[in-house]
Protein backbone atom coordinates (compact mmCIF):
# COMPACT_ATOMS: atom_id res chain seq x y z
CA UNK A 1 0.00 0.00 0.00
CA UNK A 2 1.03 3.73 -0.69
CA UNK A 3 2.77 5.26 1.80
CA UNK A 4 0.12 7.99 2.41
CA UNK A 5 -2.72 4.89 2.88
CA UNK A 6 -0.92 3.65 5.94
CA UNK A 7 -3.82 1.96 7.91
CA UNK A 8 -3.47 3.34 12.00
CA UNK A 9 -4.40 1.37 14.48
CA UNK A 10 -7.38 1.99 16.57
CA UNK A 11 -5.03 3.40 19.72
CA UNK A 12 -3.22 5.72 17.00
CA UNK A 13 -6.77 7.41 15.89
CA UNK A 14 -8.42 7.51 19.58
CA UNK A 15 -5.23 9.61 20.21
CA UNK A 16 -6.21 12.23 17.66
CA UNK A 17 -9.41 12.89 19.61
CA UNK A 18 -9.78 15.79 21.32
CA UNK A 19 -11.13 15.21 24.51
CA UNK A 20 -12.40 12.16 26.48
CA UNK A 21 -16.48 12.96 25.18
CA UNK A 22 -15.04 12.70 21.41
CA UNK A 23 -12.87 9.45 22.30
CA UNK A 24 -16.07 7.66 23.69
CA UNK A 25 -18.49 8.86 21.25
CA UNK A 26 -16.26 7.88 18.47
CA UNK A 27 -15.41 4.79 19.55
CA UNK A 28 -19.46 3.82 19.23
CA UNK A 29 -19.60 4.48 15.48
CA UNK A 30 -16.19 2.64 15.18
CA UNK A 31 -18.30 -0.18 13.72
CA UNK A 32 -19.72 -0.72 10.07
CA UNK A 33 -23.57 -0.40 10.86
CA UNK A 34 -24.36 3.54 10.63
CA UNK A 35 -22.13 3.46 7.85
CA UNK A 36 -22.53 3.58 4.15
CA UNK A 37 -20.31 4.68 0.65
CA UNK A 38 -17.21 4.38 2.95
CA UNK A 39 -13.95 3.69 1.00
CA UNK A 40 -10.69 5.04 0.71
CA UNK A 41 -7.82 5.98 -1.74
CA UNK A 42 -4.48 7.51 -1.52
CA UNK A 43 -4.69 9.27 1.77
CA UNK A 44 -8.09 10.09 1.72
CA UNK A 45 -10.83 7.89 3.78
CA UNK A 46 -14.62 9.24 3.25
CA UNK A 47 -18.36 7.48 4.22
CA UNK A 48 -21.79 8.55 5.38
CA UNK A 49 -22.55 8.12 8.61
CA UNK A 50 -26.78 7.63 10.02
CA UNK A 51 -27.24 10.34 12.31
CA UNK A 52 -30.30 11.67 13.81
CA UNK A 53 -31.92 13.59 10.83
CA UNK A 54 -32.45 12.05 8.04
CA UNK A 55 -29.81 12.66 5.84
CA UNK A 56 -26.65 10.78 6.15
CA UNK A 57 -23.48 12.80 7.25
CA UNK A 58 -21.04 12.97 4.64
CA UNK A 59 -17.27 12.64 6.21
CA UNK A 60 -14.18 12.79 5.08
CA UNK A 61 -10.93 12.88 5.85
CA UNK A 62 -7.48 13.31 4.26
CA UNK A 63 -4.73 11.18 6.33
CA UNK A 64 -1.43 13.12 5.12
CA UNK A 65 -2.79 16.34 6.80
CA UNK A 66 -4.66 15.12 8.77
CA UNK A 67 -7.41 17.29 7.83
CA UNK A 68 -10.94 16.33 8.48
CA UNK A 69 -14.81 17.15 6.82
CA UNK A 70 -17.79 16.43 8.28
CA UNK A 71 -21.45 17.76 7.45
CA UNK A 72 -22.40 17.55 11.35
CA UNK A 73 -23.24 20.35 13.38
CA UNK A 74 -20.15 19.56 15.59
CA UNK A 75 -17.54 22.01 16.08
CA UNK A 76 -14.43 19.84 17.64
CA UNK A 77 -11.76 18.53 15.19
CA UNK A 78 -12.00 15.54 14.80
CA UNK A 79 -15.86 14.95 15.22
CA UNK A 80 -16.96 11.92 16.33
CA UNK A 81 -17.74 11.06 13.10
CA UNK A 82 -14.41 11.41 11.49
CA UNK A 83 -12.80 9.13 14.77
CA UNK A 84 -15.48 6.24 14.15
CA UNK A 85 -14.41 6.49 9.89
CA UNK A 86 -11.02 6.33 10.92
CA UNK A 87 -11.17 3.48 13.48
CA UNK A 88 -13.81 1.33 10.64
CA UNK A 89 -10.85 2.04 8.57
CA UNK A 90 -8.16 0.56 11.08
CA UNK A 91 -10.18 -2.16 12.60
CA UNK A 92 -11.95 -3.08 9.32
CA UNK A 93 -11.01 -3.51 5.83
CA UNK A 94 -13.70 -5.08 4.32
CA UNK A 95 -15.88 -2.15 5.38
CA UNK A 96 -13.31 0.65 3.95
CA UNK A 97 -12.41 -0.83 1.00
CA UNK A 98 -9.48 0.15 -0.95
CA UNK A 99 -8.69 1.71 -4.32
CA UNK A 100 -12.34 2.77 -4.65
CA UNK A 101 -13.08 5.93 -6.74
CA UNK A 102 -14.37 8.99 -4.30
CA UNK A 103 -17.33 10.13 -5.07
CA UNK A 104 -17.83 13.50 -6.49
CA UNK A 105 -18.37 15.49 -2.73
CA UNK A 106 -15.70 13.96 -1.94
CA UNK A 107 -13.24 14.79 -5.08
CA UNK A 108 -14.59 18.50 -4.71
CA UNK A 109 -13.68 18.62 -1.00
CA UNK A 110 -10.47 17.12 -1.52
CA UNK A 111 -9.86 19.22 -4.83
CA UNK A 112 -10.32 22.39 -2.91
CA UNK A 113 -8.18 21.58 -0.23
CA UNK A 114 -5.07 21.05 -2.34
CA UNK A 115 -5.79 24.19 -3.83
CA UNK A 116 -5.52 25.94 -0.81
CA UNK A 117 -2.98 24.44 0.32
CA UNK A 118 -1.37 25.46 -3.11
CA UNK A 119 -2.10 28.89 -3.03
CA UNK A 120 -0.91 29.19 0.92
CA UNK A 121 2.13 27.96 -0.22
CA UNK A 122 2.68 30.07 -3.44
CA UNK A 123 1.88 33.24 -0.58
CA UNK A 124 4.61 31.94 1.69
CA UNK A 125 6.98 32.21 -0.94
CA UNK A 126 6.00 35.26 -2.41
CA UNK A 127 6.06 36.70 1.31
CA UNK A 128 10.06 35.01 1.74
CA UNK A 129 10.78 36.48 -1.76
CA UNK A 130 9.66 39.87 -1.31
CA UNK A 131 11.03 40.19 1.97
CA UNK A 132 9.73 42.68 5.34
CA UNK A 133 8.39 45.55 3.63
CA UNK A 134 9.74 48.02 5.80
CA UNK A 135 12.56 46.37 8.05
CA UNK A 136 13.03 50.04 10.11
CA UNK A 137 9.50 49.69 10.67
CA UNK A 138 9.73 46.57 12.20
CA UNK A 139 12.88 47.49 13.87
CA UNK A 140 10.75 49.97 15.53
CA UNK A 141 8.04 47.64 16.99
CA UNK A 142 10.59 45.59 18.33
CA UNK A 143 12.50 48.12 20.43
CA UNK A 144 9.10 49.46 21.52
CA UNK A 145 7.76 46.28 22.49
CA UNK A 146 10.73 45.84 24.44
CA UNK A 147 11.19 49.07 26.22
CA UNK A 148 7.14 47.88 26.69
CA UNK A 149 8.53 44.63 28.78
CA UNK A 150 11.31 45.83 29.99
CA UNK A 151 8.91 48.39 32.31
CA UNK A 152 6.65 45.46 33.09
CA UNK A 153 10.08 43.52 34.52
CA UNK A 154 10.59 46.22 36.42
CA UNK A 155 7.19 47.05 37.98
CA UNK A 156 7.36 42.83 38.86
CA UNK A 157 11.05 43.37 40.11
CA UNK A 158 9.19 46.17 42.64
CA UNK A 159 6.47 43.82 43.43
CA UNK A 160 8.42 40.95 44.70
CA UNK A 161 10.86 43.09 46.73
CA UNK A 162 7.72 44.32 48.38
CA UNK A 163 6.56 40.77 48.93
CA UNK A 164 9.61 39.78 50.68
CA UNK A 165 9.83 42.84 52.91
CA UNK A 166 6.75 42.24 53.92
CA UNK A 167 7.15 38.32 54.91
CA UNK A 168 5.41 35.89 52.23
CA UNK A 169 2.79 34.93 55.37
CA UNK A 170 1.27 38.36 53.87
CA UNK A 171 0.79 36.59 50.53
CA UNK A 172 -1.87 34.31 52.19
CA UNK A 173 -3.73 37.38 53.11
CA UNK A 174 -3.85 39.52 50.11
CA UNK A 175 -5.79 36.66 48.25
CA UNK A 176 -5.60 36.29 44.35
CA UNK A 177 -6.75 39.63 43.31
CA UNK A 178 -3.66 41.50 43.87
CA UNK A 179 -1.29 38.77 41.73
CA UNK A 180 -3.96 38.59 38.82
CA UNK A 181 -3.80 42.83 38.67
CA UNK A 182 0.00 42.32 38.50
CA UNK A 183 -0.50 39.69 35.41
CA UNK A 184 -2.85 41.94 33.60
CA UNK A 185 -0.11 44.57 33.54
CA UNK A 186 2.38 42.31 32.30
CA UNK A 187 -0.33 41.31 29.36
CA UNK A 188 -0.34 45.08 28.83
CA UNK A 189 3.68 45.60 29.08
CA UNK A 190 3.42 42.97 26.11
CA UNK A 191 5.29 40.42 28.60
CA UNK A 192 2.91 37.27 28.35
CA UNK A 193 5.82 34.47 29.62
CA UNK A 194 5.89 36.82 32.97
CA UNK A 195 2.17 37.06 33.22
CA UNK A 196 1.85 33.65 33.12
CA UNK A 197 4.92 33.12 36.18
CA UNK A 198 2.84 36.36 37.97
CA UNK A 199 -0.60 33.94 38.15
CA UNK A 200 1.67 30.70 39.23
CA UNK A 201 2.53 32.94 41.92
CA UNK A 202 -0.72 33.75 43.45
CA UNK A 203 -1.94 30.24 43.14
CA UNK A 204 0.66 29.01 45.89
CA UNK A 205 -0.42 30.33 48.73
CA UNK A 206 -3.66 28.10 48.27
CA UNK A 207 -1.77 24.90 46.91
CA UNK A 208 -1.56 23.22 51.13
CA UNK A 209 1.03 22.11 53.01
CA UNK A 210 4.86 23.87 53.00
CA UNK A 211 3.42 26.29 50.30
CA UNK A 212 5.99 29.55 51.91
CA UNK A 213 8.80 27.42 50.37
CA UNK A 214 7.41 26.79 47.20
CA UNK A 215 6.60 30.38 46.75
CA UNK A 216 9.77 31.17 47.67
CA UNK A 217 11.44 29.25 45.19
CA UNK A 218 9.16 30.36 42.57
CA UNK A 219 10.00 33.83 43.41
CA UNK A 220 13.52 33.38 43.04
CA UNK A 221 12.97 32.11 39.40
CA UNK A 222 10.67 35.04 38.30
CA UNK A 223 13.87 37.46 39.42
CA UNK A 224 16.22 35.58 37.80
CA UNK A 225 14.14 36.12 34.78
CA UNK A 226 13.23 39.67 35.18
CA UNK A 227 17.41 40.02 35.92
CA UNK A 228 18.40 38.44 33.07
CA UNK A 229 15.84 40.29 30.75
CA UNK A 230 17.22 43.57 31.90
CA UNK A 231 20.82 42.15 31.41
CA UNK A 232 20.14 40.18 27.85
CA UNK A 233 22.72 42.45 25.89
CA UNK A 234 25.24 40.87 27.93
CA UNK A 235 24.02 36.76 27.82
CA UNK A 236 25.70 34.18 25.20
CA UNK A 237 23.51 34.80 22.10
CA UNK A 238 21.52 31.02 23.30
CA UNK A 239 20.69 32.08 26.68
CA UNK A 240 19.38 35.49 25.39
CA UNK A 241 17.23 34.05 23.18
CA UNK A 242 15.85 31.56 26.12
CA UNK A 243 14.98 34.29 28.22
CA UNK A 244 13.23 36.17 25.71
CA UNK A 245 11.24 33.37 24.70
CA UNK A 246 10.29 32.73 28.70
CA UNK A 247 9.34 36.63 29.27
CA UNK A 248 6.66 35.85 25.75
CA UNK A 249 8.60 37.28 22.68
CA UNK A 250 7.93 35.08 19.49
CA UNK A 251 10.96 32.85 18.83
CA UNK A 252 11.63 31.70 15.16
CA UNK A 253 13.29 28.83 13.37
CA UNK A 254 16.50 28.87 12.74
CA UNK A 255 18.06 25.91 11.08
CA UNK A 256 19.82 23.67 10.01
CA UNK A 257 16.68 21.53 8.96
CA UNK A 258 16.74 17.71 10.06
CA UNK A 259 15.04 15.46 7.58
CA UNK A 260 14.12 12.02 9.42
CA UNK A 261 11.06 9.40 9.50
CA UNK A 262 9.83 10.81 13.12
CA UNK A 263 8.01 8.15 15.42
CA UNK A 264 5.28 9.90 17.36
CA UNK A 265 5.56 9.71 21.21
CA UNK A 266 3.21 11.47 22.51
CA UNK A 267 0.44 14.11 22.25
CA UNK A 268 -1.38 15.82 24.24
CA UNK A 269 -3.07 19.58 25.38
CA UNK A 270 -3.54 21.75 28.53
CA UNK A 271 -5.49 25.04 28.35
CA UNK A 272 -6.18 27.86 30.53
CA UNK A 273 -9.71 28.66 29.36
CA UNK A 274 -8.50 31.56 26.61
CA UNK A 275 -5.87 28.75 24.83
CA UNK A 276 -5.74 25.28 24.51
CA UNK A 277 -1.40 24.42 23.98
CA UNK A 278 -1.28 21.21 21.93
CA UNK A 279 2.03 19.66 22.23
CA UNK A 280 3.61 16.70 20.21
CA UNK A 281 6.58 14.78 21.22
CA UNK A 282 8.90 13.01 18.05
CA UNK A 283 11.72 11.42 17.91
CA UNK A 284 13.80 11.02 15.01
CA UNK A 285 14.75 7.06 14.14
CA UNK A 286 17.79 8.47 11.94
CA UNK A 287 18.98 11.49 13.86
CA UNK A 288 18.76 10.48 17.57
CA UNK A 289 17.21 14.05 17.57
CA UNK A 290 13.80 14.25 19.89
CA UNK A 291 11.61 17.45 19.08
CA UNK A 292 8.60 19.29 20.11
CA UNK A 293 5.78 20.32 18.03
CA UNK A 294 3.38 23.37 19.53
CA UNK A 295 0.09 24.27 17.86
CA UNK A 296 -2.88 26.43 19.80
CA UNK A 297 -6.26 26.67 19.51
CA UNK A 298 -8.60 29.31 20.42
CA UNK A 299 -10.96 28.61 23.00
CA UNK A 300 -13.43 25.86 22.29
CA UNK A 301 -11.36 24.86 19.44
CA UNK A 302 -8.95 21.74 19.13
CA UNK A 303 -5.28 22.74 17.61
CA UNK A 304 -5.17 22.11 14.57
CA UNK A 305 -2.06 19.54 13.52
CA UNK A 306 -2.55 16.48 14.94
CA UNK A 307 -0.77 13.24 14.60
CA UNK A 308 -1.51 9.76 16.04
CA UNK A 309 1.28 8.73 18.55
CA UNK A 310 2.58 5.13 18.08
CA UNK A 311 2.95 6.44 13.73
CA UNK A 312 6.18 6.96 12.19
CA UNK A 313 5.88 10.17 9.52
CA UNK A 314 8.49 11.49 6.98
CA UNK A 315 9.15 15.00 6.84
CA UNK A 316 11.53 18.06 7.72
CA UNK A 317 11.72 19.87 11.06
CA UNK A 318 13.79 23.17 11.45
CA UNK A 319 14.58 24.07 15.09
CA UNK A 320 13.65 27.27 16.89
CA UNK A 321 16.77 28.83 18.60
CA UNK A 322 17.52 29.09 21.90
CA UNK A 323 19.52 27.00 24.81
CA UNK A 324 17.15 23.90 24.23
CA UNK A 325 16.37 23.79 20.55
CA UNK A 326 13.62 21.03 21.04
CA UNK A 327 10.57 23.07 19.51
CA UNK A 328 10.01 22.70 16.10
CA UNK A 329 8.34 23.37 13.09
CA UNK A 330 7.72 21.46 10.04
CA UNK A 331 8.74 22.58 6.66
CA UNK A 332 5.96 20.51 4.87
CA UNK A 333 3.51 18.09 5.85
CA UNK A 334 4.46 15.25 7.25
CA UNK A 335 3.90 11.67 6.04
CA UNK A 336 2.73 8.92 7.63
CA UNK A 337 4.95 5.94 6.46
CA UNK A 338 5.11 2.04 6.99
CA UNK A 339 7.00 0.05 9.31
CA UNK A 340 7.46 -0.11 12.88
CA UNK A 341 9.96 1.79 15.03
CA UNK A 342 11.53 0.76 18.61
CA UNK A 343 11.92 3.68 21.30
CA UNK A 344 13.84 5.85 21.94
CA UNK A 345 17.14 4.29 23.49
CA UNK A 346 17.01 5.01 27.22
CA UNK A 347 18.57 4.31 30.59
CA UNK A 348 17.92 4.06 34.45
CA UNK A 349 16.49 7.08 36.58
CA UNK A 350 20.31 8.35 37.46
CA UNK A 351 20.79 9.19 33.62
CA UNK A 352 17.08 10.85 33.32
CA UNK A 353 18.33 13.19 36.54
CA UNK A 354 21.57 13.94 35.10
CA UNK A 355 19.92 15.26 31.03
CA UNK A 356 17.18 17.21 33.27
CA UNK A 357 20.03 19.06 35.49
CA UNK A 358 22.52 19.57 32.43
CA UNK A 359 19.24 20.67 30.52
CA UNK A 360 18.22 23.31 33.69
CA UNK A 361 22.58 25.03 33.22
CA UNK A 362 20.91 26.42 29.66
CA UNK A 363 17.51 26.77 31.27
CA UNK A 364 17.02 27.50 34.65
CA UNK A 365 13.00 27.98 34.36
CA UNK A 366 12.52 24.42 32.59
CA UNK A 367 9.88 22.98 34.14
CA UNK A 368 10.77 19.62 32.84
CA UNK A 369 13.00 17.81 29.86
CA UNK A 370 11.89 14.29 27.98
CA UNK A 371 13.68 11.43 29.02
CA UNK A 372 13.08 8.11 28.49
CA UNK A 373 13.99 5.40 31.34
CA UNK A 374 14.46 1.47 30.53
CA UNK A 375 14.08 -1.22 32.75
CA UNK A 376 11.62 0.57 35.36
CA UNK A 377 8.58 -1.15 37.07
CA UNK A 378 6.08 0.72 38.33
CA UNK A 379 6.09 0.67 42.62
CA UNK A 380 3.92 1.81 45.06
CA UNK A 381 5.70 4.04 47.58
CA UNK A 382 4.49 5.70 50.52
CA UNK A 383 3.64 8.97 49.16
CA UNK A 384 2.28 7.57 45.92
CA UNK A 385 3.43 5.79 42.95
CA UNK A 386 6.73 5.93 41.60
CA UNK A 387 8.97 4.11 38.64
CA UNK A 388 11.69 2.41 40.33
CA UNK A 389 15.05 0.77 38.30
CA UNK A 390 14.64 -3.03 38.07
CA UNK A 391 17.77 -3.27 40.60
CA UNK A 392 15.84 -0.58 43.15
CA UNK A 393 18.64 1.49 43.30
CA UNK A 394 17.27 5.05 42.56
CA UNK A 395 13.13 5.89 41.82
CA UNK A 396 11.60 8.91 40.11
CA UNK A 397 8.16 9.93 41.73
CA UNK A 398 5.26 10.02 39.62
CA UNK A 399 3.56 13.79 39.44
CA UNK A 400 0.49 14.20 41.23
CA UNK A 401 -1.52 14.53 38.43
CA UNK A 402 -0.67 11.46 37.00
CA UNK A 403 -1.37 9.19 40.21
CA UNK A 404 -4.83 9.36 39.35
CA UNK A 405 -4.68 9.24 35.27
CA UNK A 406 -6.45 6.44 33.40
CA UNK A 407 -2.65 5.71 31.73
CA UNK A 408 -0.92 5.14 35.45
CA UNK A 409 -3.38 2.02 35.23
CA UNK A 410 -2.86 1.43 31.56
CA UNK A 411 1.24 1.55 32.24
CA UNK A 412 0.37 -1.08 35.40
CA UNK A 413 -1.49 -3.34 32.78
CA UNK A 414 1.62 -3.45 30.59
CA UNK A 415 3.94 -4.12 33.37
CA UNK A 416 2.46 -6.78 35.04
CA UNK A 417 5.07 -6.11 37.68
CA UNK A 418 7.99 -6.60 34.97
CA UNK A 419 10.72 -3.98 33.77
CA UNK A 420 9.12 -1.60 30.90
CA UNK A 421 10.35 1.07 28.96
CA UNK A 422 8.71 4.30 29.75
CA UNK A 423 9.05 8.05 27.99
CA UNK A 424 8.01 10.86 30.06
CA UNK A 425 8.88 14.29 31.05
CA UNK A 426 11.39 14.27 33.88
CA UNK A 427 10.98 17.84 36.15
CA UNK A 428 11.38 19.12 40.16
CA UNK A 429 7.47 17.84 40.31
CA UNK A 430 9.00 14.27 39.35
CA UNK A 431 8.03 12.08 36.20
CA UNK A 432 4.98 12.73 34.11
CA UNK A 433 4.85 9.14 32.34
CA UNK A 434 3.46 9.43 28.14
CA UNK A 435 4.11 6.37 26.51
CA UNK A 436 5.86 2.86 27.07
CA UNK A 437 6.85 -0.27 25.60
CA UNK A 438 6.65 -3.77 26.79
CA UNK A 439 9.87 -5.85 25.89
CA UNK A 440 7.32 -8.52 24.48
CA UNK A 441 6.22 -5.77 21.77
CA UNK A 442 9.13 -3.54 21.79
CA UNK A 443 8.02 -1.97 18.64
CA UNK A 444 4.60 -0.73 19.82
CA UNK A 445 4.02 2.64 21.23
CA UNK A 446 1.60 2.69 24.17
CA UNK A 447 -0.07 6.02 24.87
CA UNK A 448 -0.48 7.02 28.47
Amino acid sequence: MNAMGVRRTAEQVLALAPDEASRRAGSKLGTAGPWSGAGCGEGIVWGRCEGSGRTPYRTVVDTTGPAYACTCPSRKSPCKHALGLLLLWATDETAVPGGAEPPDWVARWLSARRAGAAGAARKAEGSVAAGPADPEAARRRAERRAARVTAGAEELERRLADLVRGGLATAGQQGYGLWEETAARMVDAQAPGLAGRVRELGAIPGSGPGWPVRLLEECALTHLLDRAWLAADRLPAPLATTVRTRVGLPSAPDGPAVRDRWLVLAQYDTGDGRLTTRRIWLYGTGSGRTALLLSFGAAGRAPGLALPVGAVVDGELTPHAGSGQLRAEPGEPLVPVAGPAAPPPGGPVGAALDAYGRALREDPWLDSWPVTLAQVVPARAEYGWQLADSDGREALPLTGADRSRPGLWRLLALSGGAPVTVFGECGHRGFTPLAAWSPDHPSETVPL
